[in-house]
This record gives C-alpha cells, sequence and structure tokens, in this order.
C-alpha cells in the first residue's frame, strides 16, 4: 500500500506500518504544499490528512486509486466529505485520543482567564510593570469555585471538562441535541436546559460541541446579548461557532466580561481586536497539542488504517 501523508508526523507512532510504503513530508517542510500533494496523489492508496490542511475537492480528483482517508483530528471539516460518499472514499478520525487533552487545555485556559494569569504574566515581563502593583486589593480575579458552567456540546469532551469542573467546584448545566441518560446526569449533578437559559444564567459558557453548518456562528450579536455582563466565553471547539466580529464588539463594551479561545473563525489567522484586549486569553489551537497526545493519535490512526488494510471495517473510527 502506498500511504500519503499530507503533514509531517511522528514515525514513532506509524511503526505497525512499516512493511507499507509511508510517503511523508520532511519534518523541517512541516506540509506538503498542494502542488506537491497534485503530483502524489494519483499513486495513494490511502491519504493521512491532518486536522489543519485542508484537501479541496479538486485535489482528490487526481487520486483514482485513493480508497481512505485516515484524518488526524476529530472532525472532518478540512476534508470534501460529500466528494468523499459519492466515490466511495471512507474517511476515518481519531475521536478517543483527543478527549482528555482539550478538555485539560479547555480548564487551563479558563483559570488563566477568571484569575487574569495571562494578561498579570504579560504585564509583569514589560520593563515598566505597565503600571502593575502588589497589594491586597490589585490584580483581581474571578472565583471559579461554587459558579455555573454551562456546556454547550455535552459529549465526550464536555464531560471531561465537567469532571474538572466538578471537581473544582462547580454547578453543571448543559444543552445538547438530544438529553442524556439520567445516570450521566447524576455523574456531574448535571441540568438539561434549553440553550436560551444556558446562556442567560451560565457564569461561563463553554463550546464543545462539533461544527455544523447548522450551528454556524451559534454565538452571535443575539445570544451574546442574552449572556450575563460577568459572563465568561470559552471555545476549544470551532472558531466558526463564534461571529468574531459580534464578539470583539460584545467584549468592548463589556457586554461580557471576557473570552478563552483556542479556535479562530478564520483561522490562522485571528482578529485583530482580539489580540489587543486584556480580557481575552488566546492559544494557537493546542487543544490536543500534548506529545503524548500526538503519539496517542498517530496510533489511532495506524489503527485505522491497519483496520481497512484488514477489512476490519467495524473497528473503524467514526467512518463516513
Amino acid at each position: 500500500m502506498n500511504i500519503l501523508f499530507t503533514t509531517y508526523l511522528p514515525e514513532k507512532g506509524f511503526d505497525d506500518l512499516q512493511a507499507h510504503r509511508l510517503v511523508i513530508p520532511k519534518a523541517s517542510q512541516s506540509y506538503f504544499t498542494h502542488e506537491e500533494l497534485a503530483r502524489l496523489l494519483p499513486e495513494a492508496d490511502i491519504l493521512v490528512s491532518t486536522f489543519d490542511y485542508a484537501v479541496p475537492q479538486d485535489l482528490l480528483l487526481k487520486a483514482q486509486r485513493l480508497r481512505l482517508i485516515a484524518n488526524f483530528g476529530s472532525g472532518y471539516n478540512n476534508l470534501p466529505t460529500d466528494y468523499c460518499r459519492e466515490h466511495g472514499i471512507m474517511v476515518t478520525n481519531t475521536p478517543e485520543p483527543v478527549i482528555e487533552p482539550t478538555a485539560e487545555h479547555a480548564w487551563a485556559l479558563l483559570n488563566a482567564l477568571a484569575h487574569r494569569t495571562a494578561e498579570l504574566d504579560r504585564r509583569l515581563r514589560m520593563p515598566e510593570y505597565d503600571g502593575i502593583r502588589f497589594g491586597v486589593m490589585q490584580n483581581l480575579g474571578t472565583q471559579l469555585y461554587g459558579k455555573t458552567l454551562g456546556i454547550v456540546g455535552m459529549g465526550n469532551i464536555g464531560q471531561a471538562l465537567a469532571r474538572r469542573a466538578v471537581a473544582g467546584g462547580m454547578k453543571i448545566i448543559y444543552h445538547n441535541r438530544h438529553r442524556l441518560p439520567d445516570e450521566t446526569e447524576h455523574l456531574y449533578n448535571a441540568r438539561y436546559v434549553s440553550l436560551e437559559e444556558l446562556l442567560s444564567t451560565a457564569d461561563v459558557v463553554s463550546l464543545n460541541l462539533p461544527y455544523t453548518p447548522q450551528v454556524h456562528h451559534l454565538i452571535n450579536k443575539e445570544t451574546l446579548a442574552m449572556m450575563r455582563p460577568s459572563a465568561l466565553l470559552l471555545n476549544t471547539a470551532r472558531g466558526a461557532h463564534v461571529d468574531e466580529t459580534a464578539l470583539i464588539e460584545a467584549l468592548r463594551t463589556k457586554q461580557i466580561a471576557g473570552a478563552a479561545l483556542d479556535v479562530y473563525e478564520n483561522e490562522p489567522h485571528i482578529s485583530h481586536g482580539l489580540l489587543e484586549m486584556d480580557n481575552v486569553v488566546l492559544s494557537p489551537h493546542i487543544g490536543t497539542g500534548t506529545w503524548e497526545g500526538r503519539i496517542s493519535m498517530c496510533r489511532c490512526v495506524s489503527e485505522n488504517i491497519q483496520n481497512f488494510i484488514n477489512n476490519n471495517i467495524h473497528l473503524l473510527n467514526s467512518v463516513l
């Protein structure tokens, strides 16, 4: 089998595929360009794509032998899934390895925002200290203990975040397309509410749902207006869930108190207004970005490929 990678990934995670021909960009290059990929795709039986590399439909027109795209990531937003369905190209992803790193990072971002950690660290590093003072009533943040976390999308990552929040003394409300079973709600003492109630009552609104066109700009001018002036927005899901222009205006006018973001509407571009604000904590889409997480994701991709080759279709992850 010829297995083509769009992106450099550590070969340690693909030891079990060494019997096949692996075509991987060099670490110094990071990615194959679209032009390079176009030259390589005609010989590829399997394509390993990554969540940050868009594979347009016109490229796949050149991939006459392609039968599997093993995506490195929890979604498929980077792939032309309709085309793949129509042309019998199976698509898999890596849902399990991303759960704990993403929830861990979301919890870290939230604490950094609530306690103003990133802002104060930045100011302390300025030569003139930017007017920062030490003192009992200086540099006060917001306590999370006892506050209400509203989780929009109570799937695996949402529940992993809920575990951390419950341990930190927070109350949990959530909104899903479907209500969770009673036993799952009891694990987190979580209460199912409408989106409107969640937005209007939560101290923290966390987005943990997958992206579909139906939830594009779920957070917009109207829904931001439903949130409390003291509320914090946390997004480690997909950038297109949030209308960044509306968010910047809500932050600028103190309609909400702050935001912590790992994903962006026009990634990798970040709206300039977000970069200027002290009540915003930003990270460059690193929710799954740990060494352990990356190796686990590689191994999940490898397992998907092996199961596909061995015709163990029932063992594949999230097949399209």
